[in-house]
């Protein structure tokens, strides 16, 4: 068996872990296994292509001290970074690996211009294309990363959601012009580069930090299609297949979420719904309610029907486990207890399901929006825990709030509410919440984990 044929088994296997490893991460308890299953994939598809691989002279790769010193290099750095990286910072790291995979896409298009100089225009088409969406997701992952750590704000206006339209098409009649016309010089690849990376900045910069999720999956399937272009010039089939799965899964999960929150892909990427909006109903006048620790415990202990409703707040006091020993506690007095997941809570798609499944929730404790909505009326307590927008009755009863018509967790229809926060400042919408105003609605104020752990003790006492 020669070694291209060798190489083709290394693919398919590689393409088979893919996609059996992308079905298996659809349920929590296989997750973790599919995820390495893939990573096995993968690692097979590398060292088939570094050890077998010939070029049409027959000759094999070199330079593998350089291949394996990066591949080390990447290791040890991914390692470290995963190991460190707190829950909080997951959907940084996610913007950033994300980035890091739209920049190696790009990488590809320069090299294959600058040594290879092809005249098909085809293949120059997929290269360029492959340079632009590359280009696009690593500069709009790393705006992104700055948004998501608090160090880059929301710039946004009429005049640059019609720049940005005008620039994109320009960038995409350019990269049309410069495919079919070979005897263009290559140096226009560099103009298409730069082009395509101000166009990611510009592109994320309008866009709400309540919308990171949406934009963080847009970006991975954009770095998805890279990949595939890629596969499709070097006739490589991982790389196609891992770029098909990627770009389709996330276009995909971009699309569920957008309905989730009753808004277009194209309402999200103007930025009409950003961090800077602050109008609404005034709650001037309105008052709120407290609650002791000792009160909200016997109310819970008491109660035959609990759900939980986790927001970033919980993330931010890294109480995920705290809460998981207080969802126990409860169970210990004869409670149900239920989570409420809102699809975008968070500040990356699944945000919450990782954090609780850290703490090894079990997963059919986590009720999806549409399911535990009407279980909510017959729900004795519903205790937010830092979550803000995603249950604000603004969005059913106020049009001209930024978040009208976006779907919530109807935690206003519960018996009694308790909701657990350090402050009342305003959620990511920039608005004040009218679920916070509500007479059945009692404010714990203080650090998440540090409530829940004197919750806890309380409920034991009871």
């Amino acid at each position: 068996m020669s070694n291209l044929e060798i190489l083709k088994i290394c693919y398919l296997l590689g393409s088979l872990s893919f996609i059996v490893g992308l079905k298996m991460l659809s349920k929590p308890d296989t997750a973790k296994k599919g995820n390495l299953f893939a990573g096995i994939g993968m690692t097979i598809a590398i060292l088939g292509t570094i050890f077998l691989h010939e070029n049409k002279e027959g000759e094999g790769i070199g330079n593998l001290v350089f291949i394996f010193g990066g591949i080390i290099l990447g290791t040890v750095v991914g390692y470290f970074a995963a190991m460190k990286v707190k829950m909080t910072q997951m959907p940084q790291m996610v913007s950033l690996f994300n980035g890091m995979g739209g920049a190696c896409a790009a990488l590809i298009g320069i090299v294959e211009m600058d040594t290879h100089h092809p005249e098909a225009w085809g293949e120059r088409l997929i290269i360029f294309l492959g340079l632009m969406i590359g280009s696009v997701s690593f500069a709009g992952s790393m705006i992104a990363f700055g948004k998501l750590e608090g160090k880059i704000k929301d710039y946004g206006s009429k005049f640059q959601q019609i720049f940005n339209n005008t620039f994109i098409f320009a960038i995409l009649a350019l990269i049309v012009y410069v495919a079919i016309d070979h005897e263009v010089s290559d140096s226009f690849i560099w103009i298409i580069f730069a082009a395509s990376l101000l166009y990611g900045v510009l592109f994320v910069l309008p866009i709400g930090g309540a919308d990171m999720p949406v934009v963080i999956s847009l970006l991975n399937s954009f770095t998805g299609v890279a990949a595939a272009f890629g596969g499709f010039l070097y006739d490589n089939q991982v790389m196609l297949t891992g770029g098909i799965l990627v770009g389709s899964a996330g276009t995909i999960l971009t699309i569920l979420m957008c309905r989730a929150m009753n808004r277009s892909l194209w309402n999200v990427i103007i930025g009409a719904f950003s961090a800077s909006s602050s109008t609404g109903k005034s709650t001037e006048g309105l008052s709120i309610r407290e609650i002791s620790v000792t009160d909200a415990a016997i109310l819970c202990a008491y109660a035959q029907k609990v759900t939980i409703v986790p927001g970033y707040g919980l993330a931010v006091a890294q109480a995920q486990h705290a809460c998981h020993e207080f969802e126990k506690a409860l169970e210990a007095k004869g409670v149900e207890v239920n989570f409420a997941i809102h699809p975008v809570a968070g500040r990356m798609p699944g945000h919450m399901n990782v954090l609780l499944a850290e703490a090894d929730v079990p997963y059919d404790k986590l009720k999806e929006m549409d399911d535990i909505n009407p279980q909510l009326p017959n729900t004795d307590v519903v205790i937010v825990i830092g979550a803000n927008d995603v249950v604000n009755p603004a969005a059913e009863t106020d049009p001209g709030s930024p978040i009208y018509g976006m779907p919530i967790i109807k935690a206003n229809t519960a018996k009694n509410i308790i909701v657990m926060k350090r402050s009342m400042a305003k959620g990511y919408a920039g608005i004040d919440n009218e679920l916070f105003y509500d007479t059945k609605t009692r404010m714990l104020f203080g650090d998440a984990k540090a409530t829940l752990e004197k919750l806890i003790a309380e409920v034991k006492n009871v």
